[in-house]
């Protein structure tokens, strides 16, 4: 069916598509009987995943970028998601980088966009997730800066949103690493994020001693694919010793090697199938460095069961995916987890 569908959608302007199909999935998951019939009909295979002291029915979940108002996870939970990761949400409303700022590269498989974190801020996102779930459904929230904010003053941003969002996501998932927010990826370097993870653990530590009965409060650190050898053992020192839970690898990517589409030259972050074998190599090189100590969630360019599988083989413990759901359509979920080993 999605054959069928695509081509109308890939008519439109790809951020209008988009927008489009986040509120037909907002108003499916409203309607009980559609959540019903959606959810028997993308039914997959249960594949039970542990990671950072969470149970995941599987190990396939949604980047973070598709949902980042929290608007529709109720209706992409009945696809068969193991795990939604919203946002990056920011604490005050932003519209984020000028119109048009997403492009289709049709022939790459992949997408480019500009965005800047646009949304309706904390306290939108807060209401929109508030209340029940699906019990089997991992709920993830994405946090980032606001544009305005200095670099000096990020980490007070990065606090509240933690606040905000601690009893209310199942993890938190510090994003440092958009390349379209200026000056956000200086945040990486070693004495940045080592000062802001610090300041976040304490917070966490002060919200558990207030909350006697939480024992958990996962927190994770996106991290950028075109960090350097050095700048990423550096990152990983400082997410180790601050006490973080674990690492999203990767981010969208600034590179371009071999790309044919017209719109590979625009500015802003590529995603989809030209990034999976550097994503792949540096939850490899997470996994080295950290000797498997550290949980990783791979996410870029994956597109079907055997990237799912060497993801898996090279240590992540959970995969995720974006651009390729939009390509293939909301059954891609379905068939990875029927073609998994």
């Amino acid at each position: 069916m999605y054959r069928v569908v695509r081509p109308l959608l890939f008519r439109l302007e790809p951020e209008t598509a988009h927008t489009l199909t986040v509120h037909l999935l907002r108003l499916a998951g409203r309607l009980a009987p559609v959540r019903f019939v959606l959810s028997k009909w993308f039914s997959a295979p249960e594949r039970p995943v542990q990671a950072f002291g969470l149970k995941f029915k599987n190990p396939i979940g949604l980047a973070a970028g598709y949902d980042k108002d929290g608007l529709a996870w109720r209706g992409l939970a009945c696809l068969g998601f193991g795990h939604i990761e919203i946002g990056t949400v920011t604490p005050l409303a932003q519209p984020g980088n000028p119109k048009p700022r997403v492009y289709r590269l049709v022939e790459d498989r992949a997408l480019v966009n500009r965005m800047g974190f646009p949304g309706k801020g904390a306290e939108f996102v807060a209401r929109q997730i508030s209340g029940a779930r699906p019990p089997d459904l991992i709920l993830g929230v994405n946090i980032g800066k606001n544009k305005a904010t200095s670099l000096e003053a990020a980490a007070e941003d990065y606090l509240m949103l933690v606040r905000q969002f601690a009893c209310l996501g199942d993890y938190l998932a510090i994003n440092v690493s958009s390349p379209n927010t200026e000056g956000l990826r200086r945040l990486q370097a070693r004495q940045a994020l080592e000062d802001l993870l610090r300041q976040v653990a304490r917070q966490r530590q002060e919200l558990l001693a207030a909350q006697p009965g939480v024992s958990r409060m996962p927190i994770l650190v996106k991290l950028s694919p075109d960090l350097n050898d050095d700048e990423l053992h550096d990152a990983l020192d400082a997410i180790v010793a601050s006490g973080m839970d674990g690492v999203i690898a990767t981010n969208t990517t600034l590179q371009r090697q071999g790309l044919r589409s017209r719109h590979a030259r625009e500015m802003g972050g590529m995603s989809g199938a030209p990034l999976f074998s550097c994503s792949l190599a540096m939850v490899q090189q997470i996994n080295r460095l950290t000797g498997g100590s550290l949980p990783v969630i791979g996410v870029g360019g994956v597109g079907d069961a055997s990237d799912v599988q060497a993801m898996l083989d090279s240590g992540a413990a959970l995969v995720q995916v974006y651009t390729s759901l939009v390509y293939q359509g909301p059954g891609l979920v379905q068939r990875i987890l029927r073609r998994l080993k």
